[in-house]
């Protein structure tokens, strides 16, 4: 299994609405292929009362072996249903690496 997918069946366990895995790897100095960088969109109703840095937690207690392991990145941006609608759908642009591309 690779390790994106790995991520998206783990993540599954917070029971998501909206769930988008982006691999960006290919956006820094990584060898071609790499599954070393990633960004997570998650929403979900768990996140309800939840302070950020608690929702960051748990995601990263669920990803604790990829995180251990091939996992370099993950940026992540956890919301409630209501804080997506008032977003529009829409997430933060992952920052440009300075490595990336070379």
């Amino acid at each position: 299994m690779s390790v994106q997918a790995s991520i998206e069946a783990k993540l599954q366990a917070l029971e998501p609405s909206v769930l988008v895995v982006e691999n960006e790897s290919h956006k820094h100095h990584v060898p071609p292929n790499s599954e070393t960088h990633f960004k997570v969109t998650l929403v979900s109703e768990r996140f309800g009362g939840m302070l950020p840095v608690k929702r960051h937690q748990q995601i990263y207690a669920l990803l604790a072996d990829e995180l251990a392991g091939p996992v370099h990145a993950l940026a992540l941006h956890p919301y409630t249903p209501e804080e997506w609608a008032a977003r529009g759908g829409e997430r933060p642009d992952s920052p440009n690496c300075r490595g990336g591309g070379r």
